[in-house]
């Protein structure tokens, strides 16, 4: 089984979340859902970068690729195998590289195989990637959802109690409109909306430095201010976040010094704050923010 393990700079501290005695992620801080309304805005790969930020920050991270019908985080880790099960039989062991426990159903399924299931696979599916898979201690669970707000938002919405949820949306309104959907679903169902992620925000060249609003901007910022929601930052259109993610190593492993990476850690505090982190002052942003 391929690993990687990589040790946190130095120990942090979230605020728990409340377990109850059903509860299938017990020894699990902080579960943090990753969503969009619509395909196409990047969310597997903000999830992943986010994961590997927060393992950056000094948090024990998982990532979980719960998008039944498109999983992603597969490839974009850099693992093309079969998971272990426990040698006592306890349950299927995660892979581990850049520092993160990952666990996919895409390394359970034939990857080119088509997913046709309808809502009660669906359920049970998401019910063993929870129960199943050995997490041991986390700080936090970054789990990747399917795009849009069907039966695997809703199947772990009720089935464990859930730190907040990140939404992922584009600059341009059909993005947006979706996202407020995805925002409107989890205050519904009683899901701390944590904030707005706006990616692809705006895209810098890398020859000139000048800088072109591909899909519109600021879109994200003012719907998040609309609704209430906290907004947790801009995410540039990087052709570095795309060919990190097809080879296997996200662009916060890649270039950890680089802007993108600077963009996603900011992100990634922001949410560690959101959920009851101990994050740096206010004079010592810049620098966390900045540090390799």
């Amino acid at each position: 089984m391929a690993t990687e393990n990589e040790t946190p700079e130095a120990p942090r501290e979230l605020r728990a979340r409340a377990v109850g005695a059903d509860d299938p992620l017990p020894g699990v801080k902080n579960i943090l859902l990753v969503m969009s309304g619509k395909g196409g805005v990047g969310k597997s790969s903000v999830a992943t970068n986010l994961a590997m930020a927060l393992v950056r920050a000094g948090f024990r991270t998982g990532l979980l690729d719960a998008d039944i019908y498109g999983p992603s985080i597969p490839l974009m880790m850099g693992v093309d195998e079969r998971p272990a099960i426990d040698p006592e039989g306890r349950g299927i062991l995660p892979f581990t590289r850049f520092g993160v426990r990952f666990m996919s159903l895409g390394f359970l399924v034939d990857k080119d195989a088509a997913v046709i299931w309808r809502g009660p696979m669906v359920m049970k599916a998401i019910e063993q990637l929870l129960r199943d898979v050995l997490w041991g201690s986390l700080d936090v669970l970054v789990v990747d959802l399917p795009p849009g707000t069907g039966d695997a938002q809703l199947t772990i919405s009720q089935r464990v109690r859930l730190s907040g949820a990140v939404i992922v949306t584009t600059p341009q309104d059909v993005a947006l409109a979706d996202a407020v959907k995805g925002i409107a679903m989890f205050r519904k169902v009683g899901v701390s909306v944590l904030g707005v992620v706006e990616n692809m925000s705006y895209f810098l060249c890398p020859h000139c430095g000048s800088r072109t609003d591909v899909f519109a901007h600021g879109g994200g910022r003012r719907e998040a201010e609309r609704l209430g929601a906290p907004f947790l930052g801009e995410i540039p259109l990087d052709a570095a976040i795309r060919a990190g993610g097809d080879r296997g190593e996200p662009i916060v492993s890649a270039d950890p010094s680089g802007t993108v990476a600077s963009a996603f850690r900011g992100v990634a505090e922001r949410v560690a704050g959101a959920i009851g982190g101990e994050g740096p002052d206010a004079d010592g942003l810049s620098a966390w923010l900045g540090r390799g």
